[in-house]
């Protein structure tokens, strides 16, 4: 299927089957961050470096579940003039390449108008959309928009939510099931949780939808024992935000984080069995 023809929701499976015999690697970045242009080059340097995805963030000042490292980023991302309009253009330069998934919060939604707002994230050419801090009981209206253009609505499930509660939500999923690895907000961990295999279970479980894990995996070995438990897919962000905020190359200082993070995804890697 080409990439032309292929709706959002297809571009997203697409990008998991292509990943035969280990997980789908999402980096995140937060767009407008160190700038808009420098996130274009930080998206094409994770393409570069192996990514198979991209979660594009937009500059929010109140955000629900970000960590210090990506709220500082989002700050300065709005103070150097970061808006939605200049991150769907930073989607567009991107989404050629690699299916985009964009990350903002429910106003940014709700105030344009649903059928507005996700009408432009499909000319951008984004794949999805999550939604941090929309419940599933109010996710009908944007859901039913997102399919109407082929976009994924992609929600988020914890490792405290309920059994009943995980397999509507699982039911409705399009694209993945993104599967929150830790209660609390983004940020890297030294340690992870031992009960990965279980968070990653549960949720594959309740949907027929990839099940990528997020939140707290920042190392090569955190990604390999997120592969190791079952998840279809590993989504990377503090680690990556921080490195953009490094020296004078944010573009290859991520992409070097990514292309370690690849490597231990890769069917090669004997530590990744």
């Amino acid at each position: 299927m080409s990439t032309q023809a292929a709706t959002g929701v297809q571009r997203i499976e697409e990008a998991f089957a292509g990943a035969p015999g280990r997980a789908a690697l999402m980096p995140y970045l937060m767009a407008g961050y160190p700038t808009l242009e420098r996130s274009i080059a930080i998206g094409e340097a994770c393409v570069r470096a192996g990514a198979d995805l991209l979660e594009l963030g937009v500059p929010y000042s109140d955000p629900l579940a970000d960590g210090p490292v990506i709220h500082a980023a989002g700050t300065r991302a709005l103070a150097a003039g970061a808006n939605v309009g200049g991150v769907l253009e930073v989607a567009r330069a991107l989404s050629a390449s690699v299916p985009v998934v964009l990350m903002c919060y429910a106003n940014m939604v709700f105030a344009p108008g649903v059928d507005a707002f996700v009408e432009r994230l499909a000319r951008s050419g984004a794949c999805g959309l999550i939604v941090p801090d929309l419940p599933y009981e109010e996710a009908g209206g944007v859901h039913d928009a997102c399919e109407l253009r082929g976009l994924a609505l992609v929600p988020l499930v914890a490792p405290t939510t309920q059994h009943e509660r995980l397999r509507a939500i699982g039911e409705r999923a399009r694209g993945f099931l993104y599967t929150v690895s830790v209660v609390g907000t983004t940020g890297e961990r030294s340690s992870l949780q031992d009960s990965f295999a279980e968070v990653i279970a549960r949720a594959k479980a309740s949907t027929a939808v990839p099940v990528a894990l997020g939140f707290g995996i920042s190392t090569p070995e955190h990604a390999r024992q997120a592969a190791r438990a079952g998840a279809d897919g590993v989504i990377v962000g503090t680690r990556l935000v921080r490195a953009a905020g490094e020296g004078e190359d944010p573009a290859g200082a991520v992409g070097a984080v990514v292309a370690e993070l690849a490597g231990a995804l890769a069917p090669g890697d004997s530590r990744a069995s």
